[in-house]
């Protein structure tokens, strides 16, 4: 065994919208644990606002409905929070570091000049990266996800291929604003002198994989995904979509291919080794490996072992539901992507933009806390606990299930536009009615049917990746992880158990500021480490320890409750589908996100 003083260390990165943030993680061999050792962060707005006036760590131009990042702060941003982490670290040695993995905010992309591999290889560690890297871009800018400036590429792509649901069989996702294909299509037609000056395209993943290396590397496995480009049950990238993106023809596209480059299957082994840059400048080993870089929603299913059926809900602004599964049934409405680490995998994931915002609004609405001293989200929750499931006080009897849509934001699954609407129906699910905004039912009503709603959607939209976890029991997640700023409330918690179900039970999921970040780490820790035919998931669990990491939050299953949930989830679907086409009546936009 090593000595203590001399174990290998691994770095996770996680290039996030609004931050850059680092956490190097204890490699341990064979009988010890994983443990973090030190950390350091950055904070676009808080470090660099002033030198490059970004707000939330990006600009915005609401004319165009453009949003987009100096990929100089990005540069800036890597040279300070190593800085930070050598520090940090101290007095444990940079030089410790065996690998460094990580995570880019998915989406977003970085456009290389004909300099690029030249300058990239030639770095001087006297002087800061941005300093020495301007040369090295075709475009200064990089579109980030929150992006809407690509609607009419968005329709080209959506019917290249015969239709959205079309498009969605092959490439793991309807089109949207913000993917990397439909955003290339805009550029080159806005921007062509750009565009034609561009050699090379990274992600943001494989750009930040790209600078630590000194040389431009591959896209990944699961983040070449995000960007409509990529022939999910082929495992290649689609041709005509490539020539869609890229003009039309034949030549177009494989010009368009060669920017690209093939993108890396296996997501674990080394790149090579960390730039000279890095080794004279904060202390690396020379041979410190670069492992494949992800995007940020695949690193987050990194964090843990997380086995087939079990699932992650990350509850933030927005939500996000994430599957790691063996089936791909893709559809419209959400994404599939190839998982990080395992073949044959994939990463099933839902987003909303209306999480923790929605709540906060029905928070609002409710009358004021009694006691001296009390919150909202206190009278939140006892509303939620003091209401039946579906607001049913006599399940067996008369009483009618309650159901309802709250969107302060226009929606994209479904992609309704923002409004409130509460329906009802009979125990089994019949007889759907919409209630009038004078008949419906008290605000604190509202709180349970919130948080039933979002759990419902993720229920409809997962319900055909499940399968009963033991005999006797129905199709359901094993374990589910709660993540983000909700996970620390127990009413949520509650009614994800009641109705997603969770065999195994409901677990909140700590893992410090950045669950990608550690996902990248850890990966970096296995694509070193693991032994011929090694799972992630098998090196991982070997050596992770739920005491200090999860908490058992709720229970999960319970019997006749799930079962309830599930009469009515047909009403849910048909309630979505009847607000659906009465925007179509209406005549408003089918905008996407």
């Amino acid at each position: 065994m090593s000595r203590p003083d001399a174990s290998p260390l691994y770095l996770g990165l996680d290039l996030s919208t609004q931050q850059l943030k680092a956490r190097s993680t204890a490699a341990i061999v064979v009988d010890s644990h994983l443990e973090t050792v030190a950390q350091a962060k950055v904070d676009f707005d808080g470090d660099f606002g002033a030198k490059y006036a970004v707000h939330k760590g990006v600009h915005a131009r609401a004319s165009t409905g453009e949003v987009y990042a100096p990929v100089a702060l990005w540069m800036d941003s890597l040279d300070l929070v190593l800085a930070r982490l050598a520090a940090a670290m101290e007095p444990l040695p940079m030089g410790r570091i065996a690998g460094v993995g990580g995570a880019g905010q998915q989406h977003g992309s970085v456009f290389w000049s004909a300099r690029a591999e030249e300058l990239l290889a030639a770095l001087d560690p006297r002087r800061p990266l941005a300093e020495q890297l301007a040369g090295a871009l075709a475009h200064e800018w990089s579109p980030n996800w929150q992006d809407q400036s690509t609607q009419r590429e968005c329709d080209a792509f959506d019917a290249a291929l015969g239709g959205r649901e079309r498009l969605a069989a092959v490439t793991g996702s309807g089109a949207h604003h913000r993917f990397t294909g439909t955003q290339i299509m805009r550029l080159r037609r806005v921007l062509p002198d750009m565009y034609a000056r561009t050699v090379r395209i990274s992600l943001v993943s494989s750009w930040l994989a790209s600078a630590l290396m000194g040389a431009i590397a591959p896209l990944d496995v699961a983040d070449v995904c995000g960007m409509n480009l990529w022939d999910m049950p082929n495992q290649r990238y689609s041709d005509e979509l490539l020539a869609l993106a890229a003009g039309g023809g034949k030549d177009d596209a494989e010009a368009l291919r060669a920017k690209l480059g093939e993108p890396r299957i296996d997501g674990g082994g080394s790149m090579g080794t960390i730039s000279p840059y890095f080794v004279s400048r904060y202390g690396f080993s020379a041979g410190c490996q670069v492992v494949p870089f992800t995007g940020d929603n695949p690193a987050t299913v990194l964090a843990l072992p997380l086995r087939p059926l079990d699932a992650i809900v990350s509850l933030g602004t927005s939500t996000t539901f994430l599957m790691n599964t063996p089936a791909y049934r893709p559809d419209g409405a959400y994404h599939f992507f190839n998982h990080p680490t395992t073949a044959g995998h994939y990463m099933f994931m839902l987003c909303y933009k209306n999480g923790g915002l929605a709540r906060e609004r029905v928070r609002d609405a409710l009358p004021a806390p009694k006691e001296q001293g009390g919150t909202g989200w206190e009278t939140f929750n006892k509303a939620v606990f003091d209401t039946p499931p579906l607001g049913m006080s006599r399940p067996n009897g008369h009483d009618r299930a309650k159901m309802g849509l709250y969107f302060p934001l226009r929606e994209t699954v479904p992609n309704l536009r923002p409004g409130t609407w509460r329906f009802t129906c009979r125990s089994d699910g019949s007889d759907l009615r919409q209630t009038n905004d004078g008949e419906g039912w008290p605000a604190e009503t509202d709180a349970r049917i919130i948080t039933e709603s979002q759990a419902l959607s993720m229920r409809l939209r997962s319900q055909n990746l499940v399968h009963p976890p033991r005999t006797g029991l129905p199709a359901q997640p094993r374990r589910i992880y709660l993540v983000g700023g909700g996970s620390v409330n127990p009413a949520i918690a509650r009614v994800v158990g009641d109705v997603l179900g969770g065999a195994d039970g409901v677990y909140k999921l700590d893992v410090g500021g950045s669950a990608c970040a550690l996902g990248g780490a850890y990966k970096a820790l296995w694509a070193l480490e693991r032994k011929d035919g090694e799972t992630f998931d098998e090196l991982i669990a070997g050596r992770w320890k739920e005491e200090g990491s999860v908490e058992r939050v709720d229970e999960g299953f319970r019997g006749g409750t799930y079962q309830r949930y599930g009469s009515v989830l047909g009403a849910f679907e048909e309630m979505e589908k009847r607000l659906l086409a009465e925007e179509h009546e209406e005549g408003h936009g089918a905008g996407r996100t």
